[in-house]
C-alpha cells in the first residue's frame, strides 16, 4: 500500500466525506430509516458525528447547524419535503435490528 502522510490522509478523508454528503443530498428518495436498516447509520448520525468532531476541537456547533451541514438545508425543511412515514415493514426491520 502507498504510504500516505497524515495531512494527505485527512484531505482524502475530507474529500470522501464531502462526496458522501453530496451523494446523500442527491438521494432524497432514500429514507433515513432505510439507511439505518441497511447500513446502521443515517443522515442524522452523520450530522451528530460532525457535531461531535467539532466539539472535540472546541468548536461549538448546534444540532440544527450540524444537520444543515449534512442535509444542505434546515432539517425541518428537508423533512417536510422528503421524509415519509415509515412503513410497517421498515419499522419492523428497524425494531428488529436496533434493540436497546
Amino acid at each position: 500500500m502507498t504510504e500516505i502522510d497524515a495531512k494527505t490522509r485527512t484531505e482524502l478523508e475530507a474529500a470522501a466525506f464531502r462526496t458522501l454528503v453530496e451523494h446523500l443530498r442527491g438521494r432524497t428518495d432514500v429514507q433515513n430509516i432505510d439507511l439505518m436498516n441497511l447500513a446502521g447509520f443515517c443522515r442524522n448520525c452523520l450530522s451528530r458525528w460532525y457535531r461531535e468532531a467539532a466539539e472535540q476541537r472546541g468548536i461549538p456547533l448546534s444540532d440544527p447547524a450540524a444537520r444543515e451541514a449534512v442535509y444542505g438545508e434546515p432539517y425541518e425543511s428537508w423533512k417536510a419535503k422528503h421524509q415519509k412515514d415509515a412503513s410497517a415493514g421498515q419499522q419492523k426491520a428497524f425494531d428488529a435490528s436496533h434493540k436497546h
